[in-house]
């Protein structure tokens, strides 16, 4: 899927460059001009605002912006009547001149890891620079992986760089995990969509901003086409139980598919299987008496006609905030049940298409889509983290849990409030105290927010219920004392984020159960490798979800990845059988990461959700995406046991 390396800005005539140029995003324009023609003089401070980083077009007036465009085309005009070779990437002071200005301060300690960033496809700096070939040379080593979403698929990938055989077993038809299981009307992702592909395999036509599961799905079969991954895809396959062999060392794995229930053993096992995979379905009492069509967001069922019907939504997370607003015009009314609501982000493009102008820009202009996408990043790499750190002498409460958090709550209280001034006083007194969370922000996911969750909940054929649902019978739901009548209940009410590898049985090195030892605390350091259970590796593993700091799961799944591969690398260079975490490694880790979530918004309050079950996260990464790669660039063998 990689294009070739791109030449120099092409030769188009000055109207067509102008024209396309009105597609560009401003800051990202800027900093490939400066990259292209290494002067950073273009890079002038009077067009960075305070928090441009958060808003389209850096926040520049139309003046600003006019003047840029028209910088980037003398320069770029310039560029394009020179004869030339492709441009190369930025040497290290132009980068850090570039991301400085761009970050409002210095850079220097980030720049390997944006070296990286700014890289074209088929450069693939995250590649394996090593191969089984040379390492191990009569091979004898294969890799199980477990997952066919986008953290197996590019685990499987990676592997094959490196000439490692792998196969992968996939329990569904198809490969895309989530984004194949997920059909929910609306169902979209809420990352950028150029920050969620894989960065070797940038896609330059996503056709909206925040693409659409079916476009996502489609990406990932065709990377996996085109790669050659599917070729070792083996769909309808379910891992149901994994048992170590202490004296083969060997993984041993039973498959239940195609021809029944069978054992195959393999070196080494990749659990890619992800946190969003399993549909949670709230306790509550006559949940199956209801005798409509009811069910999970999750496992949408499209043979049911929502047209005339009464609708009751449980659950205002995620997926209710994206399918809701898209059923409305069809159901005659909806019942729209809120345990606690959400914080919105203004994203007023959130449902934009990408205009033509802009996807001519990242096909045909040499780095733009490297530094849109560092664009898109930056915000993670410093400012978001910050808004979530708890500061005990602020002192903490369940408003805020510092002075830039309370600012943050005040920024998007006031921006929520907004889509209600017009409102008649009384929708507004009975709305507003509904709407607004009674959480600092951050302790639950922030949404993005182009107006339509609020229009929504104004209309007069959907009811906003906030009192927890006492009960369920056969016509529909009791709530406050109060019985809704509906003929069809979406559960739009998450998943079991928290119960990792479910329902696999997994035992280690002398028969040791891995949720036994968990014991409902699931651990890993790095979200990867557990003691006792050797060359096992899971990908999107505990304590590995982003809150806003790092772009997408896919930057994290890479660096995972590339974690996993140097393990593999370490035992064929060393001709080891197996690596074992030692106990002490993970236990350090481990009392860090309990400190870091505890500290965080989603550790600190007692609103409970899946960042915070039972009063710990066992999901949520607390610290910067800087250590994360740092983390997980080199394996330390003095952290592992040799086999």
């Amino acid at each position: 899927m990689s294009p070739s390396r791109p030449p120099r800005p092409p030769a188009v005539d000055d109207e067509t460059l102008r024209r396309r140029l009105a597609g560009a995003e401003i800051p990202a324009l800027l900093m490939t001009v400066a990259h292209l023609t290494g002067d950073p003089s273009v890079l002038r401070e009077d067009l960075r605002a305070p928090g441009w980083l958060f808003a389209p077009q850096g926040g520049l007036t139309a003046e600003q912006q006019a003047e840029a465009r028209e910088t980037a085309f003398r320069a770029l005009a310039r560029l394009r009547d020179q004869p030339a070779g492709p441009p190369a990437p930025p040497d290290r002071e132009l980068l850090r001149a570039i991301t400085s200005w761009a970050m409002g301060g210095d850079t220097e300690d980030l720049l390997p890891l944006l070296a990286q960033e700014i890289a074209l496809p088929e450069d693939d700096p995250k590649a394996p620079g090593w191969s089984m070939a040379e390492l191990r040379p009569g091979g004898g080593f294969h890799v199980a992986i477990i997952g066919a979403g986008f953290s197996g698929l590019l685990a499987g990938y990676r592997l094959a760089q490196a000439g490692v055989p792998y196969v992968i077993y996939e329990k569904n038809a198809d490969v895309g995990g989530t984004w194949f299981e997920n059909t929910y009307p609306g169902c979209r992702t809420d990352v950028a969509s150029h920050l969620y592909n894989y960065s070797f395999a940038p896609k330059a036509d996503w056709p909206e901003h925040f693409c659409r599961h079916d476009v996502v799905h489609d990406y990932l079969r065709t990377f996996a086409k085109e790669s050659g991954v599917a070729d070792r895809v083996r769909f309808g396959t379910e891992v149901t139980e994994l048992r170590w062999d202490d004296e083969q060392l060997r993984w041993q794995m039973t498959l239940d598919g195609p021809g029944g229930r069978r054992t195959v053993t393999h070196h080494a096992v990749v659990s890619a299987v992800g946190q969003l995979n399993r549909p949670r379905l709230p306790d509550i009492p006559g949940r199956d008496d209801f005798a409509g069509p009811a069910f999970h967001s999750a496992a949408w069922d499209h043979t049911v006609s929502l047209a005339g019907k009464r609708v009751a939504v449980i659950g205002t997370g995620a997926s209710a905030y994206q399918l809701i607003p898209e059923i409305v015009d069809t159901a005659a009314e909806l019942v729209v049940v809120q345990r606690n609501p959400p914080w919105l982000r203004p994203t007023p493009h959130y449902r934009h298409a990408v205009s033509e102008d802009a996807r001519w820009l990242f096909a045909h202009l040499p780095y733009y889509t490297q530094w849109y996408r560092f664009w898109l990043f930056a915000p993670g790499l410093r400012g978001i983290l910050e808004g979530w750190v708890v500061d005990h002498d602020y002192p903490p409460t369940e408003q805020a849990v510092s002075q830039l958090n309370d600012q943050l709550r005040a920024t998007l209280r006031a921006a929520m409030e907004a889509q209600l001034a017009d409102a008649p006083e009384d929708l507004r007194a009975e709305l507003l105290p509904a709407l607004i969370p009674r959480y600092p922000v951050g302790a639950k996911r922030v949404l993005r927010d182009d107006g339509r969750w609020i229009a929504t909940l104004r209309r007069d054929d959907v009811r906003l219920v906030t009192d927890p649902v006492e009960r369920i019978d056969a016509t529909g739901l009791v709530a406050g004392g109060r019985h809704h009548d509906v003929d069809v209940i979406v559960y739009a009410t998450g998943f079991e984020a928290s119960r990792f590898l479910t329902p696999m049985t997994v035992r280690g090195r002398d028969g040791r159960d891995l949720h036994t030892y968990w014991n409902g605390v699931p651990r890993a350091y790095l979200g990867i490798t557990v003691p006792g259970f050797p060359n096992l590796f899971t990908l999107y593993g505990p304590n590995t979800n982003l809150v806003g700091q790092g772009g997408s799961i896919v930057n994290f799944s890479e660096c995972a990845t590339g974690y996993v591969l140097d393990a593999v690398r370490l035992l064929l260079a060393g001709d080891h059988r197996a690596l074992d975490l030692r106990q002490e490694v993970l236990d350090r880790y481990q009392e860090r990461v309990e400190d870091g979530n505890a500290n965080r918004a989603w550790g600190w309050t007692s609103v409970s959700g899946w960042y915070n079950e039972g009063g710990r996260s066992v999901v949520n990464w607390p610290f910067t995406a800087r250590e994360y790669w740092e983390l997980t660039s080199t394996v330390d063998p003095d952290h592992y046991e040799t086999l």
